[in-house]
Formats: structure tokens, C-alpha cells, sequence
């Protein structure tokens, strides 16, 4: 990978009081000799390694920029080879001109996320801490980051380690089986071999199971508030968001077309879309926010559904009604401190497994514990994240399927008496499917698509 040096901009572009341009491959340092005087303006014939030293940036003659460099020898490095990082003026100019220098004496741009490929090549980061570093930067909340940075450090591929070894000790039993035993069942007992499964089983199942909670700290809930016009939905956004996100009026039909929002709610990120109010109209543009409104509540991972109980129960509530069933959702008897008029038992009597609470959002009622139970709901009250081995990526989570799918076949023909070398396949698609999670075996093109997901700079 070092026979080519890369070089990219890796702080955000636009203004800002410092930008960082990093090279990393073998002609670093040559690059950096060339390029850089000291503060006496002078060249300079070494730099010690990982000490920053003060100087400017020269083309040639032209002074660039006053500078900071930073030079690193591998393999003690982001990506084990020899890396250079210049910490120059932010904004547009500075960065540009000093990637242009680079790109002029012999280094090239790296490509998306290359920085961090290299680190994967190179052995320092395995596939799984790798892919942690892009959810580290996208992480939106507190509870992603920290389990982000959890995967960075290697929980991940900690677990898979140790369910490729008893992988190892079961295939290594079949395959002793396959070579030197002419009758399995009667020299090498199968017994064992079934126990081994089972508990690799169990440890896949965890970490599957954990996908969920992990994809819910990683993206957050997709939330939908749904009911009729007027029954008080853009008052709940402009309550969980603080802010008058939402235009409130007493006019039926104010919201046409969906607002979107997001809350951070002790660390999970909730990503509310306030929908239009569903009714029968004959007003064109409102009919389409009603229909579009159908359409996130059926995508969504959680409904709020609001009806007004100083308003009669209606045809338009039964149908909102419908449209929640065996569906995730929490339900709000909003206006309760006005004169009721609906009938409460027609909710409580269709919902008995739902959460419903009785609110006033105008007098924000009921709000927190609206809040508290969408963490009841979808994490079960716990977001805790510290020690524990989440699987966010869905990539992780097919394989691990795949894995645990390919040993379940493996197990089922066996008991129907199965010849020995193909459940021997089967066990062996699972190993190589839980080695790609760490990219002992991935093929070349899942490899780019990952990285392609990442930033130029990283």
C-alpha cells in the first residue's frame, strides 16, 4: 500500500480557525523535507518523530502558510506506514493551495475512507473496528457514540473471536470424523457435537438479538404522530422539540406535509415526523399530505397517535384506529383538561397491550412520561451501553444470521443422517461468514463499498 503516498484535507471544509491536511506512504517525509522551512525559514533535513514543529509552507519561493507539522513514523501510525499531517489555516484557500503542493510533489488524493482501508490492509484496525470509525463519526448522540467507540476498541470482534474458536473446535471434531473415522457415530460419539452447537447457537442468538437495541441507539426511532387535524399534533413536536417548530392554529388541516425533527432522549436519537391531520377532504393538496401521512405511519417504528376526548369519537377516529393495530404504538388522550365528550372505554377497551396516556400538551401533561415510555417501549427502560457488545451494522447482523442458520442446517442433517462432508460445508460457510464481520475473508468489492461510505480524509 506504501509504495504510493496519499494525501487529503481532513478537517471539515469552510471556515474555521485551523485545517489539517495529512499525507500517509512512504514519500511523506521526502514531500514534507521540500515543502516545509522552519521558523528561521530555513529547510530542514529531519524532523523527530511525533514532535510538532513550527514553520511555513513553501512553494518553491512563494510562502503558503504559517503552519504547524507533525511528523509520525511507522509503523506507529494510523495506518502503520509513515504519515505527515499539516495543521495550517482553516478555510478554503490555506487547505486547497497546501493539497495542491502535496499533489504536485508526487503524492496523489486519497480515495473515500483510504486512510482507514489502509490501517484495515496493514493489520492495526480488523473490518469490524474499521467500519466503527465511519459510526463514530456519524454518531449523532452521546449513547451512539459511546457504543461506536465500544466497536473502535474491539468489542465486537472480541465476541466473534471467541465463537470462531469453538467454530474451530467443532470443525476440527467433523473433520478428525471425515479423515480417519470409517463409522462417526460408533467411534466419535455425535453427542458432543451437538452440545458444541447449541451453545454456539446460544452466543449467536445474543448477539443478534442485541441488533435491534443496537440499531435503535445507532439510528434512532423513526416516530410518527398521527390523529385528525386539530387534535394537537404540531403542539407535540413544538413540546418535544422546545421550540415552535410547527405552525399552530385553530384552522383544521394547518400541516399539508410532513415536518421532521430530531431529540436527542437520554442518549437515543428520536426522529419525529409530524404528519398531516387524516380526514376525507376534497382539497387537493391536503389530500396528498393525508395520503402521505398513511405512508410514514406504515414505515415507521413507532406511532403516537393523538385523539381529542372534548371531541365525539368519529368515523375518523375508528380510522386512525385501524391504522394503528398490531402496530408499535403509544396512544395520547389529548385535551383532557377540557370538557370531555369522547368516550374513553372505546380506546381502552380496543388497547388493553398499549401504552396510553392521558395528556393536556398545551399544559405540557404528560410529556415526560410520554418520553419515558418510548424508552420503555423500545429498550425496555436500560440504555445502558457501557460493556456491552451491541451489533449495529447490519452487515454484522446478516452474517451472524447467516452463521447461525448455516450450523442449524448443519445440525438438522445430521440427524437425518446426512453424509459427514456436507455438514463439514456447512460449518465451514459459517466460519469463513463470521470471518468476514472481521474481514479475515471479505471479497474486494464489499471491501470498497464500505470504504466508500467513509469521508475523503479518513
Amino acid at each position: 500500500m506504501s509504495e504510493q503516498t496519499i494525501a487529503a484535507i481532513s478537517s471539515a471544509v469552510g471556515e474555521a480557525g485551523i485545517g489539517i491536511v495529512r499525507m500517509s506512504g512512504d514519500q511523506s517525509l521526502d514531500i514534507a523535507k521540500r515543502i516545509y522551512r522552519n521558523y528561521k525559514k530555513n529547510t530542514v533535513d529531519n524532523f523527530e518523530n511525533k514532535k510538532m514543529t513550527y514553520g511555513y509552507i513553501y512553494d518553491q519561493d512563494e510562502m503558503i502558510d504559517e503552519v504547524l507539522l507533525a511528523y509520525m513514523q511507522g509503523p506507529k501510525t494510523y495506518t502503520r506506514e509513515d504519515m505527515v499531517e499539516i495543521y495550517c489555516h482553516g478555510g478554503f484557500i490555506a487547505v486547497k493551495k497546501i493539497l495542491n503542493l502535496l499533489l504536485k510533489e508526487g503524492a496523489r488524493i486519497a480515495e473515500r475512507g483510504e486512510f482507514t482501508k489502509r490501517a484495515f490492509l496493514n493489520g492495526r484496525l480488523d473490518l469490524s473496528q474499521a467500519e466503527a470509525v465511519i459510526d463514530l463519526i456519524d454518531a449523532k448522540t452521546d449513547k451512539a457514540y459511546e457504543a461506536s467507540l465500544l466497536q473502535l476498541k474491539g468489542s465486537v470482534a472480541s465476541k466473534v473471536k471467541d465463537i470462531k474458536t469453538k467454530m474451530l473446535d467443532l470443525l476440527a471434531r467433523v473433520e478428525y470424523s471425515i479423515n480417519f473415522m470409517e463409522d462417526f457415530e460408533d467411534d466419535l460419539p455425535i453427542e458432543p457435537v451437538y452440545e458444541k452447537s447449541d451453545v454456539i447457537i446460544e452466543d449467536l442468538d445474543a448477539l443478534i438479538n442485541s441488533a435491534n437495541k443496537g440499531r435503535i441507539i445507532k439510528e434512532g426511532i423513526k416516530t410518527a404522530i398521527i390523529g385528525k387535524p386539530n387534535v394537537g399534533k404540531s403542539s407535540l413536536l413544538n413540546a418535544l422539540v422546545q421550540d415552535n417548530r410547527a405552525i399552530v392554529t385553530d384552522v383544521a388541516g394547518t400541516t399539508r406535509d410532513t415536518i421532521e425533527e430530531s431529540i436527542d432522549l437520554g442518549g437515543i436519537s428520536i426522529n419525529i415526523i409530524d404528519t398531516a391531520g387524516i380526514r376525507d377532504t376534497e382539497d387537493l393538496v391536503e389530500s396528498i399530505g393525508v395520503e402521505k401521512s398513511r405512508k410514514i405511519a406504515e414505515e415507521a417504528d413507532l406511532i403516537i397517535a393523538i385523539f381529542d376526548v372534548s371531541k365525539d369519537f368519529d368515523q375518523e377516529d375508528k380510522e386512525i384506529m385501524e391504522l394503528i393495530k398490531n402496530r408499535k404504538s403509544i396512544i395520547l388522550l389529548n385535551k383532557n383538561d377540557l370538557s370531555k365528550l369522547m368516550d374513553k372505554n372505546i380506546i381502552y377497551d380496543n388497547f388493553e397491550n398499549n401504552m396510553i396516556i392521558e395528556t393536556s400538551i398545551l399544559k405540557e401533561e404528560g410529556i415526560k412520561e410520554l418520553e419515558n415510555s418510548i424508552i420503555d417501549l423500545f429498550l425496555d427502560g436500560d440504555i445502558k451501553v457501557s460493556n456491552t457488545t451491541l451489533i449495529t451494522n447490519l452487515r454484522h447482523r446478516d452474517l451472524l444470521v447467516k452463521a447461525r442458520d448455516n450450523i442449524a442446517t448443519a445440525i438438522k442433517s445430521s440427524k437425518k443422517g446426512y453424509p459427514l462432508d456436507a455438514i463439514e460445508i456447512d460449518l465451514r460457510n459459517a466460519y469463513n461468514q463470521l470471518s468476514e464481520i472481521t474481514g479475515e475473508t471479505i471479497e474486494e468489492d464489499v471491501l470498497d463499498k464500505i470504504f466508500n461510505d467513509f469521508c475523503i480524509g479518513k
